[in-house]
């Protein structure tokens, strides 16, 4: 895309872990500051060894706070970091921190920067309640009165309907439904089966299991003993297949096929990577594995008429072609596991040439899409999912699994993202 070459490079992240449980005594920037250190500065994974090393840092999180508005900085801060790094905030819901990477390579492309930290957070455990906006504004106001006559004064207008809590909740703005209910519909009009979704589900918590026993994950993890605990604790050894049709729907109890075991859980967690130049790289070390960010693609359909999270089926096919690249040149694919019907459903709509062509704009025949290059250490569905982590996980994830297969070998990374988004990068070993 470039003309001058950019990589990513494997940072660490913290242990995923489900909503309330060992993480939850963590804040957002609580549980980002061990990554960036240890990141950065060590005592385990690569890092530059000298903070001021880093020109940029990109960092992002989705559930908005009271407390923190530019999140990248605060986190940075409060790391004890060289405070003359500038750092930028960044929120694309579910794609966030790789929007951060092809955001930061946009900086390195245009040679304002060499290195830049990237990543994001998520504390699902400590979503702040708010009060609705009709109660904010009068408390306000009466906390600037001038006495307790022109305090009364200003609460008497309130009506008992303005007396409640606003609860963040995973809708969609636009439609005043949640992910699990468009990817129920999704589900429905592609024809996708309960027990294909269980498959995608169980096989993605049997490779997170074999890629853990095989220490895959290990230098990707921050140092033992710096959390609560120092493994994923989401992923499920015995689970089978018949334990998973068990479960019932949750999204529409009657008819639907989405259950808790083959949908990504609420997580909590933190992760980063890191975004060069080959200068900058140069600083982490020679032998820090890394890949060459080759091309990137952003999609979005339209959240009220057509499937909420299969935008990333028209940005791969377009950045394939862009690159005269088929589904077979692609040694390595992974894809965001928000939903196993989800995942299913990209699929099916890359395998259809009539459906590329009319929606995509791809006349090409990319040819069938190699299902058993998909995940090989798992997905979000077993590793857990937060928002604003899930990004720097897989690409750190990627260029690990990259780094053992030959030079030349090419990784697509594919995120769906509420608000009817897409994010797509390709890498390549080097």
């Amino acid at each position: 895309m470039s003309e001058r070459e950019i990589f990513v490079l494997p940072g660490l992240r913290s242990p995923f872990t489900k909503i309330d449980k060992e993480l939850a005594p963590l804040d957002a920037v609580q549980l980002s500051v061990p990554v960036v250190q240890q990141t950065v500065i060590g005592p385990s994974g690569p890092g530059p060894g000298r903070d001021g090393d880093v020109d940029l840092v990109v960092w992002g999180s989705v559930i908005p706070t009271l407390a923190v508005s530019n999140w990248a900085r605060e986190v940075w801060l409060d790391a004890g970091l060289e405070p003359h790094v500038p750092a930028h905030t960044i929120i694309q819901a579910c794609g966030t921190s790789l929007a951060g990477t092809t955001h930061a390579a946009g900086q390195i492309s245009a040679g304002c920067v060499d290195l830049a930290l990237v990543g994001g957070v998520e504390s699902m455990s400590n979503m702040q309640i708010g009060l609705s906006r009709e109660l904010s504004r009068t408390i306000r106001r009466a906390a600037g009165a001038r006495g307790p006559s022109d305090a009364l004064a200003k609460i008497k207008g309130l009506k008992m309907r303005d007396i409640r809590l606003s609860i963040p909740g995973i809708t969609e703005r636009s439609t005043g439904r949640t992910m699990g209910q468009h990817t129920e519909e999704m589900a429905k009009d592609w024809s996708i089966p309960r027990d294909e979704q269980d498959q995608l589900a169980f096989d993605s918590h049997q490779r997170s299991v074999a890629g853990a026993a095989a220490g895959f994950f290990r230098p990707l993890l921050v140092s033992t003993g710096t959390y609560a605990t120092d493994g994923d604790t989401i992923p499920r050894a015995g689970t089978s297949l018949e334990k998973l049709a068990e479960l019932r729907p949750v999204f529409d109890r009657e008819n639907g096929t989405l259950s808790a075991g083959n949908s990504s859980p609420l997580t909590d967690g933190a992760a980063a990577c890191w975004v060069a130049s080959a200068q900058g790289a140069a600083r982490i070390g020679g032998g820090a594995p890394r890949a060459r960010l080759v091309d990137w693609e952003e999609a979005a359909i339209n959240p009220k008429t057509e499937g909420l999270l299969i935008a990333p089926a028209l940005a791969i096919p377009r950045l394939l072609q862009r690159n005269d690249l088929g589904y077979g040149d692609i040694a390595l694919w992974e894809i965001h596991e928000a939903f196993a019907a989800q995942v299913l459903v990209t699929i099916k709509a890359l395998e259809s040439n009539d459906w590329l062509k009319d929606r995509a704009g791809v006349e090409r025949d990319l040819g069938s899409f190699p299902r058993d290059r998909m995940n090989p250490n798992g997905g979000s569905i077993a590793l857990g999912h937060p928002f604003g982590a899930t990004g720097a996980r897989i690409l750190s994830q990627t260029v690990r699994e990259l780094a053992d297969m030959p030079t030349g070998s090419k990784a697509l990374v594919s995120i769906c993202a509420a608000g009817g988004q897409g994010n797509v990068a390709l890498l390549e070993a080097v």
